[in-house]
């Protein structure tokens, strides 16, 4: 599993991890029924802590992305469609004021930002 980890990010370790997990199941890099590699393992393959790994996975089984299974290890979860909606809706309110900020910056009206967006999604439709 190809996790990365910033000892300058400011995000912790733990959160880290969680993040690029979640990402790999919402992007079907990880499948349903999908085992992950036990935590002693990943925190091994990561040069970390268990305890660190640990509260990575209990995030994710608490956030409802992965099941644990005791002796048999962790394993994605079955895809709950109205959670994933919820995590992309999250993604796009966060683009969409980066977007807000630098539309601000060069004077781009409501209407502009309207006309844009309706341009580049119909395009993205057609190529599909």
């Amino acid at each position: 599993m190809d996790i990365i980890i910033s000892n300058s990010s400011g995000k912790p370790i733990y959160d880290q991890i969680s993040a690029q997990i979640r990402e790999m199941i919402l992007t079907g890099v990880l499948k349903t029924g999908e085992a992950l590699p036990s935590m002693r393992l990943l925190a091994k393959e990561l040069r970390i802590s268990v305890i660190t790994t640990k509260r990575a996975y209990e995030e994710l089984e608490r956030d409802g992305f992965i099941v644990t299974m005791t002796g048999k290890g962790s394993f994605v979860a079955e895809k709950n469609t109205e959670r994933i909606k919820e995590e992309y809706l999250k993604k796009i309110e966060v683009h969409m004021k980066e977007i807000i900020s630098l539309s601000r910056a060069c004077d781009l009206s409501a209407d502009d930002l309207q006309e844009m967006l309706t341009f580049f999604y119909e395009e993205e439709m057609r190529g599909k």
